[in-house]
């Protein structure tokens, strides 16, 4: 085992030369949310029930693609990736079975990654539980596992999955994200977290369900790491960590009444029921069903709707073979029949509800059961086992614990939990934003503020104007982290979540190629970022397949920086054409003997573009060479998707801690301040991510407090970066970096391209 790369000391990241790193994340890549054979995005119906007999080898991206997207990514700037993968891809066979080939697969591809220098987590993601309730995640034996057949989802409205929905190109918009209050997900978290307390008679091989679902889950995290450790040249070198799991949720756990919607539900859309109402439909009932909608100031009511199963129910019926699976089901859980109604919160005879406030108590205390009760106390429960098993693996693997979103973390600080390896890793959207599809420059909505109650009234609460908005989100993100320290202790905080939908106004970018307000609402998002004081972030997403018809092909989500029938900003100087250098081209010698190295840039010498170093030379993505299905009035004025609110300069690696830093994209000026215990070393330096999009070269003005510095294009820690090195002196340090206005949201023009590029060709590596 490699030594850790990257450590933590109190709330701070450190690299191996005792740095502060900066974690510039995305989330990569969308695509491991649904098999690659049969390719089935989530707006595809044909062969979506073969959920044992598939394959995700090949995702998030082929070997063959690896280096493509690893060097986009990297020039974009990101030093760190959220790895995504789900359970599925690993056991979707059957319990116990892992895809050795999906194995070897995914370190094939880590592998590739640590070329690059990326510092990387994994993250076992979930959306809603499984594909088959409506997301991603687990696979669909679990589902079968817990009693429920997800054949007979569509018909009761268990879950409304894209996937069998009659008009998929309709599919509501964030509809999915209802399933956490209908019944499959229900279910399923009820179960995972708390099932021998709430369904002690659902037991599976001798195991209550919550075990059994829990057990085989963290077995396949486990597993994963193991072998990991097995490939001998991942762990720590660029496997630093591991995520608990992907918003967790309750399911019913606390909820006061059945009968009634919670107080503290905040997302209603479409129709809305409550979970008697979805029992009662879940097991063939008709019910009326309150519809609602969400305008801009939140979900409202907007009618009723008949939901009338016909009879069909959720269940798996009695007579279905349970031997599927090789499992054995205790005579006591009874299938064809709904679990509640085993345990006798209704009498299914005369569809009369017996107890409504069944999940409000501990059923072995009596205690009452808040949200904040549940991540305390079955939440936390989880993450030990999740914790114990993957650190028994990778004994020093960096733990991400992710609380239930936007809920109050678990209450840690001083206790046996209290890990110094421990990051918060708390999750954050512009909720207004993400519903509507819509950037408001005008007002937005203190969320966070709202559910801590600290307004009087929800008026009080709206933000505005641009700059009230977005000092509204700076604030949001700084309690989110302030939050976490009180009740977790001194630990970093990671953002793993942060986006923005780029389809927004009706897909108004895709028909004009106009992205002002997907760049202006990036960037509110990046500056609060910034300013919040958390020791980074991993921006959602990064989509390898990302079109203009069907966004990320999931759930009808737009969420990617990246799409196939967008313009890629063009980072390089050499990206207009094949050819090579020119003589007069900015170069730089990375030969750390040769005196150009640190001390002068002033020379004519040049590194040519080689077989060696063409992977990190980003070029325009080749497009599928079959037939688009795009419609011409969407791909016809293809943009920069906003690219320049997103590639933007950072802190990577700080001598001493950073105090502050940000930049103004309308201005192009970038500002750092730090506090150094000691000067900067010969070899040690403070290191800026500076793209050269918006500092190309010497056309750029720096400003520093003292010291001196280097501007670079290397491949120092693999991917070919701008990088800003400053030697400067102990005590309280500024530097002040001014590039190049450009304009916000709009493809360059004829003349600011070609502008844009001379002074790339034209500028030469500079030190003062």
């Amino acid at each position: 085992m490699a030594p850790q790369r990257l450590h933590i000391e109190g709330r701070i990241f450190r690299d191996a030369k005792g740095r502060e790193v900066t974690l510039r994340g995305i989330n990569c890549a969308g695509d491991a949310k649904f098999p690659m054979n049969p390719n089935i995005p989530s707006n595809e119906r044909d062969r979506f029930f073969e959920g044992d007999e598939l394959s995700f080898v090949g995702r998030p991206f082929s070997i063959e693609e690896a280096h493509e997207h690893f060097s986009r990514l990297k020039r974009y700037g990101y030093t760190s990736i959220r790895y995504i993968w789900t359970w599925e891809a690993l056991e979707h066979a059957g319990p116990g079975q892992y895809d050795e080939e999906w194995v070897e697969h995914t370190i094939g591809v880590l592998r590739l990654a640590k070329n690059y220098g990326f510092y990387i987590w994994m993250d076992p993601h979930q959306d809603v539980w499984s594909r088959f309730s409506g997301g991603s995640g687990a696979p669909m034996w679990t589902l079968y596992a817990a009693g429920l057949n997800p054949r007979s989802f569509a018909a009761t409205e268990a879950a409304m999955v894209h996937n069998t929905y009659p008009d998929p190109a309709n599919y509501p918009k964030m509809i999915w994200s209802t399933n956490y209050t209908r019944l499959a997900c229900q279910v399923m978290f009820t179960c995972f977290f708390a099932g021998r307390d709430f369904a002690p008679k659902a037991i599976i091989d001798g195991q209550n369900i919550q075990d059994y679902l829990q057990g085989h889950f963290i077995a396949a995290c486990k597993h994963l790491a193991q072998r990991i450790q097995d490939a001998g040249d991942l762990e720590n070198d660029v496997v630093i960590g591991w995520e608990s799991m992907n918003e967790p949720n309750r399911g019913l756990i606390g909820w006061p009444d059945i009968s009634t919607i919670p107080s503290d539900q905040q997302l209603q859309k479409g129709t809305s029921p409550t979970a008697w109402q979805a029992i009662l439909t879940g097991s063939g009932r008709a019910c009326e069903i309150d519809t609602w909608d969400f305008g801009g100031l939140g979900p409202y009511k907007s009618g009723t709707q008949l939901v009338d199963p016909k009879g069909e129910t959720a269940w798996l019926p009695a007579d279905y073979d349970d031997s599927r699976y090789g499992w054995k089901r205790d005579p006591g859980w009874k299938l064809g029949e709904c679990l509640w109604a085993q345990h006798g919160i209704w009498d299914p005879l005369q569809d009369v509800l017996l107890k409504k406030e069944y999940f409000a108590k501990h059923p072995q205390t009596n205690e009452k059961i808040d949200y904040e009760y549940f991540t305390n106390h079955w939440f936390m429960d989880y993450y030990r086992r999740h914790r114990a098993a993957i650190t028994i693996v990778h004994s020093d693997a960096l733990m991400l614990c992710q609380p239930p979103v936007l809920e109050i973390p678990p209450s840690l600080k001083g206790t046996k939990d209290d890990d110094p390896n421990m990051v918060y890793a708390p999750h954050y959207y512009d909720g207004v934003t993400l519903m509507t599809k819509k950037w408001n420059r005008y007002w937005n909505v203190d969320v966070f503020g709202l559910l801590r109650g600290r307004y009087l009234s929800p008026a009080f609460a709206i933000k505005v104007g641009e700059t009230a908005i977005r000092n509204c989100f700076r604030d949001q993100l700084s309690a989110i982290r302030k939050e976490g320290m009180d009740y977790m202790g001194n630990r970093p905080c990671l953002f793993t979540e942060i986006g923005i939908p780029y389809d927004m106004d009706d897909k108004y970018a895709y028909k004009t190629g106009d992205y002002t307000s997907q760049s202006l609402a990036m960037d509110a998002n990046h500056f609060a970022l910034e300013g919040c004081g958390a020791n980074g972030f991993a921006l959602w997403v990064y989509m390898t397949q990302n079109n203009h018809d069907w966004g990320d092909l999931w759930n009808g989500e737009d969420l990617s920086i990246f799409s196939l029938h967008d313009k890629p900003l063009p980072l390089s100087p050499y990206e207009k054409s094949n050819s090579a250098p020119s003589a007069t081209a900015s170069k730089v010698s990375l030969d750390r003997n040769s005196p150009s190295f640190s001390q002068s840039r002033s020379s004519d010498s040049q590194s040519p573009i080689n077989q060696k170093n063409l992977k990190n030379t980003l070029t325009t993505p080749s497009m599928s060479s079959g037939r688009s299905t795009t419609s011409a009035e969407l791909s016809s004025t293809p943009g920069f998707r906003a690219a320049e609110a997103y590639v933007r300069p950072s802190p990577i690696a700080t001598v001493g801690n950073v105090v502050s830093y940000g930049f103004d994209l309308r201005s192009a000026i970038f500002t750092m301040t730090l506090k150094s215990e000691t000067p900067a070393s010969e070899h040690v330096p403070t290191e800026i991510f500076l793209p050269e999009f918006h500092f190309p070269g010497e056309s750029i003005q720096v400003d520093v407090s003292g010291g001196k510095w280097t501007l670079n294009v290397d491949d120092e820690d693999g991917g070919m970066i701008q990088r800003f090195r400053w030697w400067h002196g102990a005590g309280d340090q500024k530097v002040t970096v001014k590039g190049v206005k450009r304009r916000q949201g709009m493809s360059l023009g004829k003349e600011e391209e070609e502008g844009y590029l001379d002074q790339c060709q034209q500028s030469r590596c500079a030190i003062m």
